[in-house]
Order: C-alpha cells, then sequence, then structure tokens
C-alpha cells in the first residue's frame, strides 16, 4: 500500500509530473486536431509517461467544449460559459499546510479550489463548493508558494479539482521540486480527464459516495455515478496509489456502504480504505432522509465493518 507514495518521499522515484516534464520537447501542436492530439498521446504512453506539454495542450482545448467531469456539459469556457459547477476560471478558497490528513501524507501541501461538479445536498464545504466561494491565484504565485512551502506533497481539492485541471497543469509546469501528487477528488470523471491525469498523480485520494445510482442522482443530483466511479477506481489503480473514503450516510449502510465495500474488496488491488462515521447533517441535508446523526446501531455497525476490513488498512 502507498507503495509509489512511499517511494517517492525517500528519494528512491521521481514524481510522475517530472518525468512528464522531463519529456517536452517545446512542439509546435497549435494547428493539430483533437484526434491528432489523442494519437500522439496515445503513442507517447506506449513508450513511457507522455508529455506535460502535450498534456497541457489537450487541457487548453478542452476548455473550449468542456467534458472534463462525466456530467459533459459541452461548455466554452474561453468564451464565459460556465456549466453544472460554475467554474469559469479557477478560483482558489485556501491554500495551508493540511495537518488533518492521513498520517503518512502530513504536512500536506493542499489546495481548495472553488466549485465542484456534484450538489450534495449534505456538503460539508458548501460555502466553497457550492456558493465559489474563493479567489483567483496567478499560476506562478501558487508554484512559488508550493516550492517553499515545506509540504511532504502537493494535495488538489475542492470542492473538486476536476474542472481546474487546465490551472493544475499550469502550475505543475512552473515548479521542479519532487513532490508527490495527490488527486483529491470525488472521481466523477470524464474518460479523457482521466487520460490526462494519469501519468501525472501519483496518489489518488478519493471520495467514493455511494453504490446505488438512485441515491447517487437524488443525494448528488447525478446520473450513472457508480459506474463512472467504478471505472475512474480501475484505471486510477494501474498507474497511482489509491486512498479510499467512504463516509457513511445514515440509513445507507445496507444500500451503499456495505456493497461498496465488498466490490472494493474483491475488484481492487491495494487500496488504503477510511470507513467515516463523522457525518454531520449540514447544507440541505434536513430535507432528506440524512438531516440526522447516525445511531449508535448504525455505529456499531461500522466498528464491525472496520473490522472486517481491516486488511484493507484503514487509517481512520
Amino acid at each position: 500500500m502507498l507503495d509509489r507514495y512511499n517511494k517517492i518521499s525517500s528519494g528512491k522515484l521521481d514524481p510522475y509530473y517530472l518525468r512528464a516534464k522531463a519529456r517536452d520537447e517545446q512542439k509546435d501542436r497549435s494547428n493539430y486536431k483533437m484526434a491528432e492530439l489523442w494519437s500522439e498521446l496515445t503513442e507517447q504512453r506506449k513508450d513511457g509517461v507522455p508529455s506535460l506539454e502535450l498534456k497541457r495542450e489537450l487541457a487548453d482545448r478542452m476548455l473550449e467544449n468542456c467534458i472534463f467531469c462525466e456530467r459533459r456539459c459541452g461548455v466554452n469556457r474561453k468564451l464565459g460559459g460556465s456549466g453544472a459547477c460554475g467554474v469559469l476560471e479557477s478560483k482558489i478558497s485556501s491554500v495551508f499546510l493540511h495537518m488533518g490528513e492521513e498520517r503518512e501524507l502530513v504536512p500536506s501541501h493542499t489546495v481548495f479550489f472553488a466549485g465542484c461538479n456534484l450538489n450534495c445536498v449534505f456538503c460539508q464545504n458548501y460555502d466553497i463548493s457550492h456558493l465559489n466561494q474563493g479567489r483567483k491565484v496567478p499560476a506562478e504565485v501558487l508554484a512559488d508558494r508550493i516550492q517553499n512551502g515545506g509540504g511532504k506533497n502537493v494535495n488538489w481539492v475542492g470542492g473538486d479539482p476536476t474542472p481546474n485541471i487546465p490551472y493544475i497543469l499550469e502550475v505543475l509546469n512552473l515548479i521542479s521540486v519532487s513532490l508527490p501528487q495527490l488527486w483529491n477528488s470525488n472521481m466523477y470523471i470524464s474518460e479523457e480527464a482521466m487520460e490526462i491525469l494519469s501519468g501525472l498523480m501519483d496518489v489518488y485520494l478519493t471520495d467514493f459516495k455511494y453504490w446505488d445510482e438512485e441515491c447517487a442522482e437524488r443525494l448528488s443530483k447525478v446520473r450513472n455515478y457508480t459506474s463512472v466511479v467504478k471505472r475512474n477506481h480501475l484505471h486510477a489503480e494501474e498507474t497511482g496509489d489509491l486512498i479510499i473514503r467512504h463516509l457513511v450516510l445514515p440509513g445507507h449502510l445496507d444500500c451503499c456502504t456495505k456493497p461498496l465495500l465488498e466490490w472494493i474488496d474483491s475488484e481492487l488491488k491495494d487500496p488504503r480504505v477510511n470507513i467515516m462515521s463523522q457525518y454531520r447533517p449540514v447544507w440541505e441535508a434536513d430535507k432528506y432522509e440524512i438531516g440526522r446523526q447516525l445511531s449508535s446501531e448504525e455505529r456499531s455497525e461500522i466498528r464491525r465493518l472496520r473490522r472486517k476490513y481491516s486488511h484493507l488498512g484503514g487509517m481512520r
């Protein structure tokens, strides 16, 4: 578990983004069609990590028809369009050394973006996710802060980092310190965006919310949630380490928590799993069945599940 992360932290391995930068060749691709860019990415992947330069070009083009997340809104963000996430240009809510993450990760240089591609009725960070509270920070300013910040890694989070991939790649192009890159996300990401992230992110720190598709549509306003997130976890573990967080919702142990954990145990290779019981009803939760704390019976069942899945390396 966390094999790649530990090797980077001990200086035995370079983070992906440094390898991607080493492959850059200052090639003019401005006249390439999107299909040609994707074809080049496929060819580069055959013999190593594709170049950051190529991925930056792809991400920049995707702003003209935004499909970074699986909502696939298709808006032209360069011309002022914003989709379901509300993100036009990247805004940052806060940047700080986070001491509350998993013990191996702290201090984690954490970047909280405003905006989110989900619309969870129980959002714990609704002020930045739904109200988009944040400010524009030039990439060079954030890069300098990361270079000199003293963190053990860079933790891209939100809201959700997915709508901000072009900005993140711009920052990565400006830094050169050997720091593992953490993708801290709900994983409702398009296949195209996952191809860009693959070979850049060393650790996927995921938030796996539901198993039942109807629960996801009702409580987070998205369709095909489980099929998308399952696909992306399988993709992520091909190249990076996996830390999966699952926040148990009241009344959702049987429909979501238990089948979700069974799938992780049977289908994923070597993840670390945190079964979290700190749910509290906020935002609009009181309009739904989750407008209460976990019961003592539910907390007892969570303790039983932690024992059952202790081999998955839970850290909380």
